[in-house]
């Protein structure tokens, strides 16, 4: 009896032991949050990576601002579309730059004429083409070189009017229901002209020089640090400052999963994107405070097409056939779907189906059942390349599998790397590099199969398969196809939905006819947020928005 009344004491002595350790406390008023890599710029209309998405998101904002799959009034306090769905127009709250001074209509007028500008050169003009704002298109894809040719009178057929310092117009080709929700994105945040004047350039390097950039957001820059990290600092002149909780928001470039964990664990951080693929599952089954979200976006490997060795359709379709993507699925433990097709779960046709559940698997399957399909196909590919299937290997062997630097990133190379190993019988090298440089590689074609991600900036499929359009900036496979360009021209030109979406459906089934990448799985998002971080919220399409956060 003894004994027990001892052991006793003991437990009821550690439970409130346990009970009187003080709760993981934070700095009030100060977030610590991973950023990941180092963007590449902080100009909204040059921008074209989550990471920069992230920052742009909390210094910056648009008519409207979308927070937890909610659009709000944003500089735009109200706004209007006509009765034919072709004129909106925008009603402006008075609100200030970060500066102090006033922000009106023709900022916006300024921000987007120089975004379409061909000779500012943003990665992300394109997607005007998918606001259907007229005279858009003509000015996106014009030639300064072209004898003749007039800036001023491509511009003034553009279908944006500043009709008075705080309304602003936009006259619409056709109807477009995603095109309020499309104005929270980053590419139409206004910029400041006498900030990007002062820098002397369109190379967005005012975005990163605190005394420069001037922002309209929930924060400004105050320091910027290359490869190190930035200070954000709560914007008083921001017109809903006195919901604006946080002080100060120190971010930090870490692009390593373990070191970023790492210092979560420590206590050195609150906010971190990414986790070590090893701490995934333990952390989904066992820790609220580490959250997923489905994530409207595909991870895939682009072949270079401009590379004669992947000119071939049976080679590509082998090296897709011969990839156990629920395997990876598995190993990366993070709640991904394995990836069939291009366009995600969780866009609704007309009919309210989902995109993906309808659109098929074009003949693939998500483990390893085709794998004999691929050897047969990879045989096929030799002989019509004039090969043998020795030299077909060998020639692969010289390739290399590229992918910009991350645990999670190097894992599925490893997992593809081997399963062609064990499928086909060669090995391709690995490659990695770091994000900024990755990028420009990819940019300039100097790649074998690279590694893409691409994550949809609005709520319909023509924002993921458009991407792959011959003349689009993220057509990362140099992809070519007449016929899939007029496809997404004409679901893009149709006023009918139930013609948008057959075209929509066409234009994957010719996309995956000619597989110009390998599709792995669809992205899940992953968040881990010390307890103490309340409020912060995400877009739907997967930004970070800290403008209602705190830490107390």
């Amino acid at each position: 009896m003894k004994k027990f009344v001892s052991l006793l004491v003991i437990v009821l002595f550690a439970v409130a032991l346990v009970a009187c350790q003080p709760k993981e406390k934070g700095i009030p008023g100060v977030l610590r949050w991973n950023i990941g890599a180092d963007p590449l710029t902080l100009d909204p209309s040059l921008n074209g990576a989550s990471d920069g998405g992230d920052v742009i998101n909390n210094t910056h904002e648009g008519l409207v601002r979308e927070f937890n799959g909610i659009v709000q009034p944003g500089i735009a306090e109200s706004w209007e579309t006509s009765t034919d769905g072709k004129t909106v127009t925008f009603n402006l709250r008075q609100s200030n730059w970060s500066d102090g001074t006033p922000l009106t209509a023709d900022d916006f007028i300024y921000t987007y004429r120089r975004a379409m500008d061909p000779l500012t050169a943003s990665e992300y003009s394109w997607i005007w083409e998918y606001t259907n704002v007229v005279g858009a298109v003509d000015f996106v894809f014009s030639d300064p070189e072209e004898e003749g040719y007039d800036a001023e009178a491509l511009w003034a057929e553009v279908g944006i009017t500043a009709v008075d310092d705080y309304t602003l117009q936009f006259e619409l080709v056709n109807p477009t229901s995603y095109f309020v929700s499309l104005m929270a994105f980053y590419h139409f945040m206004p910029v400041k002209q006498a900030s990007v004047e002062a820098a002397g350039g369109e190379d967005g390097l005012w975005a990163k020089v605190p005394s420069l950039a001037v922002s309209n957001g929930p924060f400004k820059l105050t320091e910027y640090t290359i490869g190190d990290g930035l200070v954000l600092e709560k914007n008083e002149e921001y017109w809903s400052a006195d919901t604006v909780k946080l002080n100060r928001i120190e971010g930090k470039f870490i692009d390593n999963e373990s070191t970023a964990y790492d210092a979560f664990v420590a206590g050195e951080l609150d906010f971190i994107p990414q986790v070590p693929t090893s701490e995934m599952t333990r952390l989904i089954a066992e820790d609220p405070n580490f959250y997923v979200f489905p994530l409207l976006g595909t991870y895939y490997y682009s072949f270079n097409l401009n590379d004669t060795l992947y000119q071939n359709l049976k080679l590509r379709q082998a090296l897709a056939y011969a990839i156990d993507r629920e395997a990876i699925v598995e190993a990366l433990a993070g709640g991904q779907v394995p990836a069939a097709g291009f366009v995600p779960p969780g866009f609704v046709d007309h009919e309210g189906n989902d995109f993906f559940e309808t659109a098929g698997a074009y003949g693939m399957v998500t483990d390893d059942a085709n794998f004999d399909e691929a050897v047969t196909l990879f045989s096929q590919a030799a002989t019509e390349m004039n090969m043998t299937v020795a030299q077909l290997q060998d020639a692969l062997e010289d390739e290399t599998l590229l992918y910009n630097t991350s645990d999670a990133h190097a894992q599925v190379a490893q997992l593809i790397q081997e399963s062609w190993n064990q499928v086909l019988g060669f090995q391709m090298q690995l490659g990695n590099q770091e994000w900024a440089v990755f990028q420009e590689t990819r940019k300039n074609d100097n790649f074998d199969v690279a590694r893409g991600g691409w994550l949809t900036d609005f709520m319909d499929p023509i924002g993921m398969l458009a991407i792959f359009t011959k003349e689009n900036a993220y057509n990362d496979p140099n992809y070519d196809n007449p016929a899939f360009d007029t496809l997404i021209a004409e679901a893009q030109a149709t006023t009918s939905m139930s013609v948008h979406f057959e075209k929509l459906y066409a234009a994957q089934d010719e996309f995956m006819g000619d597989m110009p990448i390998i599709p792995v799985y669809h992205y899940s998002d992953f968040m881990y947020v010390k307890s103490y971080v309340e409020d912060w919220g995400r877009s739907v399409l997967g930004t970070v928005d800290f403008s209602k956060a705190h830490v107390d």
